[in-house]
Formats: C-alpha cells, sequence, structure tokens
C-alpha cells in the first residue's frame, strides 16, 4: 500500500468518526472520580415525553404485580409500606423509553468514555414515590462469568433530583479497587464504613440532566422526604469489545437468577410479563 493511499484512507476514517461530545477535562474527571454529570442532554421536550410516559407505565396495573419479577418495591421509609417502585426492564413496554436509551446522543456519549462503540445492556424506571426507602450502599458490578466488566450506568433525570427526594450519592475513587465484595455472583451490599463519607458527591439533577457512573462505584439512595416523584431513567451499557450487543442474552439469565434468589425466600410463584 502506498503512502498516498494509506494517508487518504487514514483520512477517510476521521471524517467517519463522530466528534466527541465529552471533553478531555470531563474525560479525566470520570475516569477519576468514577462518574460525572453533564447537563442539559435531553431536551424539554423529550422530557415532556418522558414524564407523560412514565404516567402512562404508572397506569399499566395488570403488570404491578408482586409476582412479576419485572417489578421492584421498596418500603415507605416511616410506615414500612410495601410500594410498587421500578420497572426493570421497561424499554419492551415503551417505545419512548427505547428511543432514549438507544439515541445517537447517549451512545456515543458513553462511547467517548470507552474509546469505542457503547452498546445497551440493561434498562429500567424507577418511580421513587413519595417515602420511599432507597437503596443500601453497593456497586452494581455482579461477578457473573457474563457480565461485562466495563458495565456503566447512565442516569437520564425525569424529575428533579436532590438529597431531599433521596437522589443517588456516589463514591469517589473506589472504581479503581474493582469489586469490593466477594466474586460468587451474588449481590450484596456494601458496609457503610467501606466508604469515606468525604468522597460521597450527591448526584444533584435537574430534568434533562444525565449522570454516568462506573459498576465499581459504591452508590446509595436516601428516602424520598420531598412529597414529590423522583423518576430516573436508568440506562447500563457495556463496551463493543466487552461482549456486544448482549441485552437479550443478560435478561434472559437475569430472569432465572432472580427466579432462584426468590426461591430461597419461599416465592415460588414468580413469573415475567
Amino acid at each position: 500500500m502506498s503512502a498516498t493511499t494509506e494517508n487518504a484512507q487514514s483520512t477517510q476514517t476521521q471524517r467517519q468518526a463522530p466528534p466527541s461530545v465529552l471533553t478531555e477535562e470531563q474525560l479525566v474527571g470520570y475516569r477519576t472520580d468514577g462518574f460525572l454529570i453533564v447537563r442539559g442532554v435531553i431536551p424539554a421536550s423529550e422530557v415532556e415525553a418522558l414524564a407523560a410516559e412514565a404516567s402512562r407505565l404508572l397506569g399499566r396495573t395488570e403488570l404491578i404485580d408482586s409476582d412479576n419479577i419485572r417489578c421492584r418495591w421498596q418500603n415507605h421509609f416511616e410506615t414500612g409500606e410495601c410500594r410498587f417502585d421500578c420497572f426493570d426492564p421497561v424499554i419492551d413496554l415503551s417505545p419512548v423509553c427505547a428511543q432514549i436509551a438507544r439515541s445517537e446522543r447517549l451512545l456515543r456519549l458513553v462511547g467517548d468514555l470507552y474509546g469505542e462503540p457503547a452498546c445497551l445492556f440493561k434498562d429500567k424506571l424507577i418511580f421513587k414515590p413519595p417515602g420511599a426507602k432507597g437503596y443500601d450502599l453497593h456497586q452494581d458490578y455482579i461477578s457473573w462469568k457474563s457480565f461485562p466488566t466495563s458495565f456503566v450506568t447512565l442516569i437520564v433525570a425525569i424529575d428533579s433530583a436532590d438529597a431531599q427526594s433521596g437522589a443517588t450519592e456516589v463514591f469517589s475513587g473506589y472504581h479503581q479497587q474493582g469489586s469490593m465484595t466477594a466474586k460468587d455472583g451474588l449481590y450484596h451490599r456494601l458496609p457503610e464504613d467501606a466508604v469515606d463519607p468525604a468522597r460521597g458527591k450527591t448526584l444533584d439533577l435537574n430534568p434533562g440532566d444525565v449522570a454516568i457512573f462506573s459498576g465499581y462505584t459504591p452508590h446509595r439512595s436516601g428516602p424520598n422526604r420531598s412529597g414529590q416523584w423522583r423518576r430516573l431513567l436508568y440506562l447500563s451499557y457495556n463496551a463493543l469489545h466487552d461482549g456486544g450487543d448482549q441485552r437479550e442474552a443478560h435478561y434472559a439469565e437475569f430472569k432465572v437468577w432472580l427466579q432462584e434468589r426468590y426461591a430461597e425466600y419461599g416465592k415460588t410463584n414468580t413469573y415475567f410479563r
């Protein structure tokens, strides 16, 4: 191959490569801290469509059942009442959520972190109604053989999120340690003393903002004390080289895993719908 041909192909590749969405400062910050907030990614019209879609989905009462493993539940932090909290997965129920999850803007944003294309791995819509307790300290990474180590989660804010409404709190730098719990394929809560509270950062978000954090970043959320809903679309991705498009395979495995976990507590009538 001549130098001229080689240079022409290099120039063509550069022209085909999409421009970066993130700045070098943002990339360095993510690599250092394990999380990143990007403001105003989703325009107001699309946030409104997501809000309307979340309301529509909440009306799918035929799906909201404690035996349906698509549904997640949270106790009220004061009364202990068990309340519906989340659809996981959600994009098969919602073309609006699916379009956002696979939109070029989000795929390019996550792809910038990887330096290669990103693939949607997981999706859920968390409603977090007033009083919902929140989630204990944990990492999202689970040590299945099939689970991508490049796993990251991107939050799309439909409603405002802050400490009062139980926003996600992340702890910087710990992602560099990898998995902080036993690699036995099970979910593990982290003890509170596993992180330094001074390294905590509440992901304060306005509608349309997004936050991204590594699957190894410890995080938690407090109760929703605001009296308002705190709806967030949680989208998780993996790098192309790390298994490619494996969302369907993941959920097939995830459903079996969940049913086995429920059965351990005597809940044997579960199904997916």
